[in-house]
C-alpha cells in the first residue's frame, strides 16, 4: 500500500532508512542496506499534471530502494513502476492539491544516476564522473544513457520537437514559461554546481553539509512558512569491506539541525525520538483528504524546535547551544572517519546503537 495506491508486492525488500513527510508512505530521500542511495526532487513538464492519484514521486523513492540492490536496479524499478501506474496527486498535506513530476538522484558505491521524468515518460543520465545536483527544473540534456521507448515520438507528436538534429529531453520537455518556483530554482542549481566546482576532486562528507547549510545559495531555505525540512549526506566507499555511513538531520534547517550517523547493522536499535504519532482518524486517509489537520512533529522535531526559538531569544544562550551541536556533530564525523579508515573496528552493537545514542545525546542538550 502506497500513498494513494496499492501495488504488486515483491517477494523481498531491502531493509531501508527513510527521510519522509509524515502524511505519506513513501520517501524525499533514503538509502538501503546494499548502499543504494534515492532521493527526488519536483519538477513542472509540458506533459499534463495528473490530479488523479497514482504514485507520488517519493512513492518512486521508496520502492527504488526497497526493491534496488544497485543504482541502476533502482532506476529501472522506478521507470517500470512509472511506466505502468503513472505519476499523481497530491504532495502536500493540504486541501488545495499540489502537484508536480520528479527529477531523482541514484548512487551507490560504483554507479551514480540522474533520472527525470515528465508524466509517465523519462530520461536517464548516468554521471561517470565528477559532481551533478539537481534543483526543481530538467537538466538532462542531450547526454542520455537510457529513456522511455516512446520518449522522442512523443517530443514529435506534440510539436515539440521536429525529430532532427540533436535531442534534448531538458530543452524539448521544460515549460516554455517557468512557474516562479522554477525559476528560482535556476539560480539555486547554478550555485550549487558552483560550490561542488569549488571543491573538486577533494569533496568531503563536511563538504556536503556545508553546501546543505548555505542560505545564499538558496539550497538551505530558511523563509517564513517554508523550510528546508530535513538534510541526508551518504558516504559510500568503493571498498565492499567498509560501510556506507549516512548522516541524517531529522529536523530541520540544516545550519542549525545535527547531522547523526546511521550504518545498517543487524539489530538496529530503533528510535521512536524521531518517528512522528500515527492517527486513528488521519486527515490524509479519509476521503475527502486533508479536511483537518494534526500535529506530526517527532519528539526531536519539537524539542530542536523549542530550542531553535531559544536561539531566537536569548543570542549568548543560543550561540553556546550551537557550538554544543556542532561538537557532537564533529564527534560523529571523527568517529565515522576512524571506522572508514580502518583505525578502529566498533563491535556490531555499538554501531547498531550509533543513531539512537546520537539523537539522546541531542535530546538531552535541548532539556
Amino acid at each position: 500500500q502506497c500513498t494513494y495506491l496499492e501495488i504488486e508486492q515483491v517477494e523481498r525488500t531491502h531493509a531501508v532508512v527513510l527521510s519522509r513527510p509524515a502524511w505519506l508512505w513513501g520517501a524525499e530521500m533514503g538509502a538501503n542496506d546494499c548502499g543504494v542511495c534515492v532521493g527526488n526532487e519536483g519538477v513542472w513538464t509540458r506533459e499534463p499534471l495528473g490530479e488523479a492519484e497514482a504514485l507520488l514521486g517519493m512513492d518512486l523513492v521508496r520502492l527504488g530502494l526497497e526493491r534496488g540492490s544497485s543504482a541502476r536496479e533502482a532506476l529501472e524499478v522506478i521507470t517500470a513502476l512509472l511506466e505502468r501506474y503513472g505519476q499523481g496527486g497530491s504532495c502536500k498535506e493540504e486541501p488545495v492539491p499540489f502537484v508536480y513530476h520528479n527529477t531523482f538522484l541514484l548512487a551507490d558505491r560504483t554507479e551514480a544516476w540522474v533520472l527525470e521524468t515528465a508524466g509517465r515518460y523519462w530520461a536517464a543520465q548516468q554521471i561517470r564522473e565528477g559532481s551533478r545536483n539537481i534543483s526543481n527544473q530538467l537538466s538532462v540534456g542531450s547526454d542520455i544513457t537510457a529513456e522511455h521507448a516512446g520518449l522522442r515520438e512523443r517530443a514529435r507528436s506534440r510539436g515539440w520537437w521536429s525529430g532532427d538534429g540533436e535531442f534534448s529531453f531538458a530543452r524539448v520537455f521544460s515549460l516554455e514559461k517557468q512557474p516562479p518556483r522554477m525559476e528560482a530554482a535556476k539560480e539555486r542549481f547554478r550555485a550549487g554546481k558552483e560550490l561542488l566546482r569549488q571543491h573538486e576532486g577533494h569533496i568531503t562528507a563536511e563538504t556536503l553539509m556545508a553546501i546543505l547549510r548555505d542560505k545564499d545559495s538558496g539550497i538551505c531555505v530558511d523563509a517564513e512558512g517554508f523550510r528546508t525540512a530535513g538534510s541526508m549526506v551518504s558516504v559510500l566507499p568503493r571498498d565492499p569491506a567498509l560501510p556506507c555511513v549516512h548522516f541524517f538531520t531529522a529536523t530541520p534547517d540544516p545550519s542549525r539541525s545535527v547531522f547523526k550517523p546511521f550504518v545498517f547493522v543487524a539489530g538496529i536499535k530503533p528510535a521512536p525520538q524521531v518517528r512522528s504519532p500515527t492517527f486513528l482518524q488521519d486527515p490524509a486517509k479519509q476521503i475527502p483528504r486533508f479536511q483537518s489537520s494534526v500535529d506530526r512533529r517527532h519528539e526531536l522535531y519539537r524539542r530542536h524546535q523549542a530550542a531553535l526559538e531559544l536561539m531566537e531569544q536569548d543570542r549568548e544562550r543560543g550561540q553556546q547551544l550551537l557550538e554544543t551541536l556542532q561538537e557532537l556533530e564533529k564527534q560523529g564525523l571523527e568517529g565515522m572517519r576512524e571506522l572508514l579508515e580502518g583505525t578502529v573496528a566498533p563491535c556490531p552493537e555499538e554501531l547498531a546503537d550509533l543513531f539512537f545514542d546520537c539523537v539522546e545525546a541531542e535530546m538531552k542538550f535541548y532539556t
